[in-house]
């Protein structure tokens, strides 16, 4: 017998819109960089997407606390008179959460302000869930969606391949006097874990997939984003409980918003919209600097 295929309701809305975050600001964009303000420190990184001019005068991209410099491909230096915060980082906050910015050879710094959108979304979802909600991210990095979901009363399960990353989530759970009750942090290959919590019958209310392109697991396990995310969909939709929501969103280039919308569809029931996550400028108007696709599904709820 052949499986059966249960499309949703599928909608793809041109981009989620950003929530305002006082501790970040996009400034500027243009000639393949952005200038950014996290906290009392801006940083100049480079964003392929910025394909247009600058609108700011170059004395104003001049006055960057950190400017990165690329080396090669395989990342570069940090250069600007706040080198000394690099290694120890800064705090910023968003809602209940606290989290280091600590810049890194690159160009990441920990944090992915574009994000906000779904940490406000998934926010909204735990509360119709109410208490028992569960949570599971994958490729969790260093963590803010996971602390908020356990900010929001949800048991949080956080899995990364990074010993850094996780070390960097913890710290930051530290930071938002979280401590590590109601939260697991788990060193392990994604889709390996996903794969083993479908044969233990484990159930979730929210999943968070935000994979690389590529990546490896701590056991040298390869992550390929073409061959991988199509069975990590599949363990992932074991998972999802009765009233349950996903999260995917990616940076892989080549993919677009309605390919996720595609993949997502597929789940039994639901709705699904998918768009791209974007930044707004800062007093430029309507003009917004894309960061990447992302797809939600949810139900029943």
């Amino acid at each position: 017998m052949r499986a059966r295929l249960y499309p949703g309701t599928v909608t793809t809305p041109a981009v989620f819109v950003p929530v305002p975050w006082p501790a970040y600001a996009l400034l500027d964009s243009g000639a393949g960089e952005k200038l950014e303000r996290f906290g009392r420190f801006t940083l100049v990184r480079p964003d392929p997407q910025a394909l247009w001019r600058r609108r700011l005068a170059p004395r104003d991209w001049q006055a960057a606390d950190l400017v990165f410099v690329r080396e090669s491909d395989r990342g570069g230096r940090w250069e600007g008179r706040a080198r000394g915060e690099i290694e120890r980082g800064w705090e910023l906050e968003f809602e209940a959460a606290r989290f280091l910015v600590r810049p890194t050879p690159f160009k990441h710094v920990g944090v992915f302000p574009e994000q906000a959108a779904n940490w406000r979304w998934v926010g909204e979802q735990l509360a119709r869930l109410g208490s028992g909600a569960r949570v599971l991210n994958l490729f969790g990095y260093t963590g803010v969606a996971s602390l908020l979901a356990r900010a929001a009363g949800a048991e949080v399960v956080h899995v990364d391949a990074s010993k850094t990353a996780l070390a960097w989530a913890r710290e930051n759970a530290q930071l938002s006097k979280l401590g590590d009750t109601g939260l697991r942090w788990i060193l392990d290959d994604a889709l390996g874990f996903a794969r083993r919590e479908v044969r233990r019958g484990a159930r979730y209310h929210v999943v968070l997939l935000d994979p690389p392109h590529f990546g490896r697991g701590p056991k040298g396990e390869t992550w390929q984003f073409e061959q991988g995310l199509a069975p990590l969909l599949e363990a992932a939709r074991e998972l999802l409980a009765e009233r349950a929501c996903l999260v995917l969103s990616s940076y892989a280039i080549g993919y677009s918003a309605l390919a996720f919308a595609n993949l997502l569809a597929e789940f039994e029931g639901g709705t699904v919209e998918a768009g791209e996550l974007v930044l707004p400028e800062e007093g430029s108007g309507a003009r917004q600097l894309p960061c990447g696709f992302c797809a939600r599904w949810s139900r029943g709820l």
